[in-house]
């Protein structure tokens, strides 16, 4: 078996950059290679790093926990050690690998889901672990069934809108996070009466197989709420096959993630509500580590462990902006400008989908 996880580490590697580097930065990722989300935030990360003049290697570990832990023992433990190791705690990985890294000398530093408040007073401080940077994920979840509710229109004293929704994975902080989000803004509506949600593991083929069935058991849904880009996708393939309607009609899809597609159909208005911005997490990470191995201490500049409102909703004109920027290597973004290096401790990183904007 073990046998098998190195094979992976080889088969899933990506080297970005040159070898004159001044540091070396491993970012283990959790998703597939192929996805568009974890795609478009290597992309970004890759942008950062050949601007900052850092050597990125990215692993991909397919959505198994195992492997990510594998991957870090190779890295923690190998001959060939990264002076950072970026990562993400997903399904609940980081004291595993908090435990391969003691006594490594790599620093540590953790990306879209830190540690658990039951995980930090149970591993402690440790001064290999630099911080973390998350998103908005709860203010996100609930900013999105928000935005869907004001887009119905109304209905009559006594009738009820019929919601759907559409989640990631049962252990994975950013899945439940955005549900807690949906459901307080559920709180504050009555007139919608959230039907069924189901664990859809991320992905469209999953999401559309169960909204074949969801779609017969609840004909009169119209709201569509779905944690990521890819199973509001599976969602309104159901929509359109099972019911024969037009998804942003005859009813409203949301979803989470700016890629490509995702900001094509918000421009179609196929999808009635996109929030995204959480794919350039990773760049914004590196801009850190590159202050800290200039000698930065980060955490006098906005604190060890942050979180930032990156998810926001996308209107078309940006959905259009965001397009078109895609295609420019470097996001327009001069990543060197945002160093924290020689400024007052006043300043905050100005981590956000504006500054792609400007």
């Amino acid at each position: 078996m073990l046998k098998f996880f190195y094979t992976f580490l080889l088969m899933f590697g990506v080297v970005y950059g040159s070898d004159a580097r001044a540091e070396s930065v491993l970012f283990l990722s959790p998703g597939k290679a192929q996805e568009s989300f974890w795609i478009s935030y290597a992309q970004f990360m890759q942008a950062a790093a050949r601007d900052l003049g850092i050597d990125l290697q990215i692993l991909y570990s397919q959505r198994m926990p195992e492997l990510t832990v594998a991957q870090a023992r190779q890295a923690l433990q190998g001959p060939d050690r990264p002076d950072y190791l970026v990562f993400v705690n997903e399904q609940y990985v980081a004291p595993q690998i908090l435990r391969l890294a003691q006594g490594s000398g790599v620093k540590l530093f953790m990306v879209n889901s830190s540690l658990t408040a039951d995980q930090l007073s149970l591993l402690g401080d440790r001064p290999d672990r630099l911080g973390s940077l998350v998103p908005n994920d709860e203010e996100g979840g609930y900013q999105m069934l928000k935005e869907l509710i004001r887009l119905h229109p109304p209905v009559a004293p006594g009738q009820v809108i019929e919601l759907l929704a559409f989640s990631g994975l049962k252990i994975t902080s950013s899945a439940q996070q955005r549900e807690y989000g949906m459901m307080r803004a559920l709180a504050e509506h009555p007139e919608v009466r959230l039907r069924q949600m189901v664990y859809s593991g991320w992905t469209r083929d999953r999401a559309y197989e169960q909204a074949i069935l969801l779609f017969r058991r609840y004909p009169d849904v119209s709201l569509i709420w779905s944690a990521n880009d890819e199973m509001a996708f599976g969602a309104m393939q159901a929509f359109s096959e099972e019911v024969g309607g037009i998804p942003g009609k005859d009813a409203l899809f949301s979803a989470v993630n700016a890629s490509p597609a995702a900001l094509q159909a918000k421009v179609d208005g196929t999808l009635s509500v996109l929030l995204g911005g959480h794919f350039t997490l990773g760049g914004w990470a590196l801009v850190q580590l590159h202050d800290v191995e200039q000698g930065v201490d980060v955490s006098q500049y906005g604190g060890r462990d942050r979180q930032i409102p990156l998810l926001q909703l996308i209107d078309k004109t940006q959905a259009r902006q965001m397009l078109s920027m895609g295609a420019a290597s470097d996001y327009g973004v001069d990543f060197r400008r945002l160093s924290a290096k020689g400024r007052p401790t006043s300043y905050r990183y100005p981590f956000s989908l504006q500054t792609l904007m400007r």
